[in-house]
């Protein structure tokens, strides 16, 4: 008979244990959270994880080389949330992969810029100057919502985002639009009036995105703000709402301004704002 008091006492305390978990030194329950990123710079994340510890949130980040498998792990439920992605290519695969994936913050946009060698600013690139942007389709769409936006060229209401030369409806400085391959940006500088960059070639290519352009993409663009992204269902759990929190407040704004000199630009808009 006290063989199965002293289990069934075992058993109780075995299971009182495992109710309250680990707490932090203020008391609270301590959660782990795994967040899938891709590539191998996880700065702005470890700046984040130590705050999120210190409120019991152990953020695990987990690298994918890819940027497939992060959404597919995160709608299979070995993720709680992935960081990698601006939404406009989120919305694209979660529609073409049929996932029930959704948002919950905005991070950081990587400014695609304009460059030049001869000009200075914008105003200063002649009638008739050549400007080289990517031949990828969507790059160079991204390239001519970036012209656009810098008021040289003009694109149709419906715009897509993927670019074609016939897309552009109105080009008032007559400006020859050369499309290379995206690697060969920087190196086409000295032939051309303006360059079209991405982020990381011109990071690679010495050049400071905020500094070096004469053009640069802000907040205003949009479809290009990476964001945080969660499974539906889990899309007000208070610890990934609280992450959020955590990575826009002015600390991390500053951690990144400062880290990344410009390459990088903290950018917390409200979802709202940047559409689905």
């Amino acid at each position: 008979m006290k063989k199965f008091i002293i289990l069934a006492l075992i058993l109780v305390v075995g299971a009182l244990a495992a109710g309250c978990g680990n707490k932090t030194a203020n008391g609270k329950e301590e959660v782990n959270v795994k967040i899938g990123v891709s590539g191998s710079d996880n700065r702005i994340w470890d700046f984040v994880a130590k705050k999120a510890e210190k409120e019991g949130i152990n953020i695990e980040i987990v690298t994918f080389s890819d940027y497939v498998q992060p959404n597919l792990a995160l709608a299979e439920g070995e993720l709680d949330a992935n960081a990698f992605q601006t939404i406009s290519y989120f919305n694209a695969f979660k529609k073409e992969h049929d996932l029930d994936l959704s948002p919950i913050g905005t991070t950081v946009i990587a400014p695609l810029g304009l460059y030049s060698d001869k000009y200075k600013s914008i105003k200063d690139i002649p009638k008739g100057g050549k400007i080289a942007v990517p031949n990828e389709a969507t790059n160079m769409g991204r390239a001519f919502l970036l012209l656009q936006d810098a008021g040289l060229i003009e694109l149709p209401e419906d715009f897509d985002g993927n670019g074609s030369l016939d897309k552009i409806v109105s080009n008032p400085k007559n400006l020859e639009i050369v499309p290379v391959v995206a690697g060969q940006t920087p190196r086409v500088l000295p032939d051309v009036a303006g360059s079209v960059i991405n982020n990381g070639i011109a990071v690679d290519a010495g050049f400071n995105p905020v500094k070096d352009s004469i053009f640069h993409e802000d907040e205003t663009a949009t479809p290009y703000i990476n964001i945080i992204a969660a499974r539906t269902e889990d899309k007000d759990r208070k610890e990934l709402k609280r992450i959020v929190e955590l990575y826009q407040e002015e600390d991390t704004a500053e951690f990144i301004e400062k880290e990344y000199a410009g390459s990088t630009i903290p950018t917390f808009v409200p979802l709202s704002k940047i559409g689905e």
